[in-house]
Order: structure tokens, then sequence, then C-alpha cells
């Protein structure tokens, strides 16, 4: 089967030692390579290679938080790639992958397993074709996927901005929504908006998952300030929150939060 691939990982010898065993496991594959996950992203979306081999963790945005990138970004009208992480986690994550039916290679890659991930994936590639199909099933495993494998934390409470001279402590229940804007994340409230420079990524163990519920890979927001949401003419979910005057949008990733029930 003739099938292009493109491989994530910021180790430049394991690169080279699985796309040499690649080569003897699937010859007619072409592979190309990267060593981060935002030149996986900016790749997968300008090539449409039909496998994405991406490490977990990489410096900056790491395979997942790559894949649910592209799995928002990717075109409607094309069938997405097959997922395969390549990861050095603990049998307890490596379960979470099990369960959701994605496949994943252990540091370091051993043929015989590489060579059951290429049946793996050469059986999927060959039940979808020509049919695009929709991404419900891979949004599925992200979303899984994500919740998994995070660090859990102890919960925040209050929240440490500098405002001016000063630092302002806000008390987590005056927030409405975290932002991500360049290098600094906009705290929302229901009067103004404090920032300060903790990512994203690493606020989301600190909150309730009840409480404040991820929209879009740069947005959370908390659940019971949300007033509405709507959908345009392409199909493209967006919000309005109680307290604040701008609109926040909603990827696919997140989606099916809002179905009717």
């Amino acid at each position: 089967m003739n099938a292009t691939a493109l491989i994530a990982e910021d180790e430049p010898l394991l690169a080279q030692a699985l796309q040499a065993e690649l080569a003897l496991a699937w010859p007619e594959l072409v592979v190309r390579v990267v060593g981060d996950g935002e030149a996986a992203v900016a790749q997968a979306l300008a090539l449409r290679p039909d496998v994405l081999l991406l490490d977990i963790r990489m410096p900056g945005q790491s395979g997942l938080e790559a894949a649910a990138e592209l799995a928002e970004e990717w075109p409607d009208d094309q069938p997405f790639p097959a997922l395969v992480f390549v990861t050095a986690y603990d049998a307890y994550a490596v379960q979470a992958f099990e369960a959701q039916a994605v496949d994943y290679l252990l540091k370091p890659v051993q043929p015989e397993r590489l060579r059951l991930t290429v049946q793996r994936v050469q059986a999927l590639l060959a039940q979808r074709r020509p049919a695009t199909g929709p991404l419900d099933a891979t949004l599925e495993q992200l979303r899984c996927l994500m919740s998994q494998t995070s660090s859990p934390a102890a919960r925040l409470q209050v929240i440490p901005a500098s405002v001016g001279n000063s630092i302002r402590m806000v008390q987590l229940s005056e927030v409405v929504a975290f932002e991500a804007a360049d290098k600094y994340v906009r705290v929302l409230l229901a009067q103004g908006e404090v920032l300060i420079r903790t990512p994203l990524k690493e606020l989301m163990p600190q909150l309730d998952p009840a409480v404040f519920w991820q929209v879009h890979r740069g947005t959370v927001v908390r659940a019971e300030a949300i007033e509405s949401v709507t959908r345009n003419e392409a199909g493209r979910m967006s919000l309005r929150l109680r307290a604040r005057p701008e609109s926040f949008a909603v990827s696919r990733l997140y989606a099916d939060r809002f179905r009717a029930m």
C-alpha cells in the first residue's frame, strides 16, 4: 500500500531509528520527519499525510496538543490521518491509549511491535478509502486521552496577578474565563480582566473540570456563566458569557459538550 507519513520526534537519533525501522516494515511508505509539535501541525496541514507518528513529550507543543490542534484545523472534506503516539509513559498511561483504540509505540521502538502497528494502520486506511468520514471518533479519542494523561494537581483557589506595581489576589470564584494570549493568559472577570504568565496547560489541572470547561485549545470558561451557544452556516460554534461582551469560539474537539439533551 502506497501511503505517506509524518514523524514528529524531538530526539534526532530516535527519529532516525524509527524512520529506518519503518522503511523495513513498510517499504512503500513515504516518510517526512519534523522535530516539534508546531512543525508537525504546519507540515501535516500542508502535506495531508495518511499517518501521523507523534511523540507525546516534545518541547513546546506535545503530541496530544498537536493532534488536538490538527483535529480542529483539518478540512471537513479530507480523511484525518491515522494517529500513532510514541510514548515513554508508564503502564497506567498506556492503558489509556489502549482503551481509546489509538495505537501507540513504546520507546525504544521494537521492530515486532512496529510491524503490528503497520498492520493496524494499513487495515484502517484500507477501510476508510475512498470515503472521508467524520472526525467524531478521533475527537472522542483525543478528548479522553487528554483527560486521562493529565497529571493531578491541587485545586486553585486564588490567583496572584500583577497589576501595575502591586499584586492583586483574584478569587477563583470571580473568574468567568481564561483565554491564552501570546505569552500571557487573560483572566476574565465579570468586571475587567488581569494578565498572568502561567500557561493555560499548567492551569488546567488545577481547575475543577465540572466548573471550568475547556471549549477551545486556548479558552476555558466557567460553565454556569455560559449564556448561549450558536452555530454559523459553516457549522462552527461560538458562545457568549452573561458577564462579557465578546464571543468565544468553540472548537470541534469540545463541541460535543453542547449537543442538545
